[in-house]
């Protein structure tokens, strides 16, 4: 409410008036007070007379000091009366004005009739209730040092009148009062310049207060021009010109978001129209210059950050079998529990939901949403257990058979509106065709590879399935170690799925071997082995000749089967070949394979030997821990060696 134009300016407005009141009224209790500071003045002043007073009573008295009893006991009737009475009017001053409570008899009873003039203290007109008075600093201290220098006065005279109240000692207490005459004079003098002072303070801050009234109206009234001016007519001019420019295709560019309610929901529209249509040419941009599908995945993540709340994103692809939706791609900061190669039946409500719609549809309560938790829930209730509140599904329009989704996720419940699937269903036709792009790109590769793998296995075919099951032997171990996280931040989640793709590719180099040397039944010459062991730089060359040519596209696909072809026949302890590479020298995709390679020759049947029981060949791989293999690829075997023997007993070649 208070971010109201109207709100403002009425508030400023409001606030001007009160602080006039404020400064008037307290102007006139000001004003009031220095009405009771001349009667505080006056009682000081009464302090010095009372003490000038004392003085000339005693100096009168210690001139003529009485000679005879009729004398003394004549001053004691008139000095010592005098005395007494100075003394009780001093100390009903002092003490009020220490305990500043000032009664209304201290300024109406005449003061100190008698003295040698017969002079009386003018009676101060008019009627007057108690004054609760306030000191300051100064005031207090001086206060404090009179009452104290009193105290000891008047203790010290007492002592020297004696305690016979009768026959009192006179004419020690006249010199008792002339030797202390300084004393008691700078006291009440100190005092009554310290309220002084205050009064002239006061003057001041009333003086001051005018002053500052003047000024306050002045700037609340310059204030009012500049709420004006800054609240409506710059915020007004600067969207004129904001649309200029983005007419003219400046779309990064932001108004600052007006605080008030009226002009900043313009501002905060215009802002997140020309963020989104920055965020959709960015995306284009971006997505169109990525090599491959993890880099689409990942730009989508960060341009559509902008756009709506986004914690997770991944992209669905039908399987061969078409009953499931696989999850190939994902990206996310944080820890996962969905990882890519688990899948989602295509018979689930969400998937046939999106498919029969073709739009995109958003779930904003997970848990409401799926109430069965069945195993085809599984991808859910990961989803669910990631904490993920809400999840806005895409589909993409892809080419040919493929279909494929894109999967948004939140935290923040209730988080996907109408007008972010508004949004995502505008742009469908753009994303997608980037991703058709790529996915016809990888489609492609994937294609030539196993098409080279099958070239280099024809002419080597005593082989079996070889391709076969080392490629899936191979996905287990980065797989493997991906879950247990030994190489975390070294690769992604997709990194064992171009494992698998590559690896068939790891012999594609004996293409250029002849034929009398690749087909020898017997062993070979040393020459003719020299001569074999240069498959893998051959390998390498043709892949790096094809990673060039896709590289001219603008993509880069071939990076893993370079250093799996390059780098199979190296070993750990740097005994191998062809560079002799030792221990992480040589690419892990490359360790991975050598393994994988190794275990499928030993447990496979040749024509040169019969295959070796497992148990056999695990040994083997044990004893070659730290030389042939690395002791960490050989772990992940291990502790996935009841999915390798699920692979082993469906290929198996014995």
């Amino acid at each position: 409410m208070f971010r109201s134009l109207k709100v403002q300016i009425g508030t400023a407005l409001g606030v001007q008036f009160i602080v006039l009141v404020i400064i008037v009224s307290s102007t006139l209790y000001l004003l009031n007070l220095r009405k009771h500071d001349y009667l505080i003045l006056n009682l000081s002043g009464q302090l010095r007379v009372i003490s000038q007073l004392m003085v000339n009573h005693s100096t009168a008295y210690a001139d003529n000091a009485p000679r005879n009893y009729t004398s003394y006991y004549r001053d004691v009737a008139l000095y010592h009366k005098q005395l007494q009475m100075l003394i009780g009017r001093y100390d009903n001053i002092i003490n009020s004005l220490k305990a500043r409570e000032l009664a209304p008899e201290l300024f109406q009873n005449e003061i100190l009739s008698v003295n040698q003039n017969k002079r009386k203290t003018p009676k101060i007109s008019g009627e007057y209730e108690a004054i609760y008075c306030t000191w300051n600093k100064e005031a207090r201290n001086e206060l404090i040092a009179a009452t104290n220098s009193w105290n000891k006065f008047k203790q010290g005279l007492n002592k020297e009148l004696g305690s016979d109240l009768n026959e009192p000692r006179l004419e020690a207490a006249a010199q008792y009062v002339l030797y202390n005459e300084d004393n008691l004079m700078v006291a009440a003098t100190d005092l009554t310049a310290a309220f002084r002072n205050m009064m002239e303070y006061k003057l001041n801050q009333i003086t001051w207060l005018n002053r500052i009234s003047i000024i306050l109206s002045f700037l609340i009234a310059i204030t009012i021009f500049f709420v004006v001016y800054k609240k409506v007519f710059k915020p007004m001019a600067m969207t004129v010109d904001a649309f200029e420019r983005v007419a003219q295709g400046e779309l990064t560019h932001q108004i600052e978001v007006s605080e008030s309610e009226e002009l900043g929901k313009l501002t905060h529209s215009f802002n997140r129209l020309t963020a989104r249509l920055h965020s959709l040419f960015g995306l284009t941009d971006r997505i169109y210059q990525a090599t491959n599908l993890d880099e689409i995945i990942k730009f989508v993540y960060e341009e559509f950050n902008d756009l709506l709340p986004i914690e997770w994103v991944a992209m669905l692809r039908m399987d061969v079998s078409k009953q499931h939706m696989i999850v190939g791609h994902i990206y996310s900061k944080e820890e996962q529990i969905l990882r890519e190669g688990d899948t989602v039946a295509v018979s689930h409500p969400v998937i046939q939901t999106v498919f029969n719609e073709n739009k995109v549809i958003s779930f904003d309560d997970l848990d409401r949403e799926l109430t069965n938790h069945s195993e085809e829930d599984n991808f859910f209730i990961k989803l669910i257990r990631m904490n993920m509140k809400s999840m806005i599904v895409f589909p993409l329009s892809i080419s040919g058979e493929e279909r494929a989704l894109l999967v948004f996720a939140t935290h923040l419940e209730n988080a996907y509106r109408t007008s972010h699937q508004e949004l995502l269903n505008n742009i469908t036709s753009q994303v997608s065709h980037a991703f058709d792009r790529s996915i016809g790109m990888e489609s492609l590769v994937i294609s030539a590879v196993e098409g080279l793998a099958k070239l280099a296995e024809s002419r080597d075919p005593e082989t079996g399935d070889h391709l076969v099951r080392m490629s899936l032997y191979s996905y287990i171990i980065a797989k493997e170690l991906y879950d247990v996280g030994i190489y975390q931040g070294e690769f992604n989640s997709s990194y064992p799925r171009y494992v698998y793709n590559f690896a068939p590719m790891h012999d594609i180099g004996k293409v250029g071997i002849e034929d009398d040397i690749l087909l020898k039944p017997g062993k070979l010459t040393d020459d003719e082995w020299l001569e074999m062991k240069k498959h893998p730089v051959i390998g390498a060359d043709v892949l790096r000749r094809c990673e060039s040519q896709v590289n001219q596209a603008g993509y880069s696909m071939f990076k893993i089967g370079i250093e799996i072809a390059e780098g199979h026949h190296e070993k750990y302890d740097g005994s191998g070949y062809p560079y002799q590479r030792k221990g992480r020298e040589i690419p892990l995709s490359a360790r991975i394979v050598a393994l994988a390679d190794v275990f499928d020759a030993l447990t496979s049947r040749r024509p040169y030997k019969e295959a070796w029981p497992v148990e056999k060949a695990l040994a083997l791989i044990d004893e070659e821990s730290g030389k042939h293999f690395d002791p960490d690829v050989i772990k992940a075997f291990k502790s996935a060696l009841p999915k390798i023997m699920e692979v082993y007993d469906k290929h198996k070649h014995v």
